[in-house]
């Protein structure tokens, strides 16, 4: 593998958990939204997916997001009688987001987000350093 390549993967790495974050601070936004009418459907938890995918130019497989979807759990219910979305018992539906999983979820993301920072600065480095040692 030559640095131009490690290059390309930890900034394939850094675009993809870019993107997961800002999934998942969406669903933090919305950790607490509700339907505006009864009957209604509060938020549901977005989720994201990643794949490899083969770069000719770079000939080499790279990561990147597959797909962006929903996650089909149940809505969780919280008894609001005076909640314009509540239902004819009172109860009204609650978007099925967890705040400590996307927490977490966030966490993971910026880790793997830092170890594909160093290793695209390491291999810029060692870029400058070959650059210097051929003049």
């Amino acid at each position: 593998m030559d640095l131009e390549s490690s290059l390309a993967i930890a900034g394939a790495g850094m675009k993809v958990q870019s993107s997961r974050m800002r999934v998942t601070a969406e669903n933090l936004a919305n950790a607490d939204s509700t339907a505006t009418r009864p009957g209604g459907e509060p938020y549901r938890r977005k989720t994201i997916s990643f794949g490899e995918v083969y770069d000719r130019a770079q000939q080499q497989d790279l990561v990147q997001v597959r797909r962006y979807g929903t996650d089909p759990s149940a809505f969780r219910t919280e008894h609001r009688p005076g909640h314009p979305a509540a239902d004819a018992d009172g109860y009204v539906q609650l978007p099925n987001v967890q705040p400590l999983v996307e927490m977490m979820d966030m966490r993971e993301a910026q880790r793997s987000y830092e170890a594909n920072l160093n290793a695209f600065e390491v291999s810029k480095k060692m870029l400058q350093r070959t650059i210097d040692l051929l003049r």
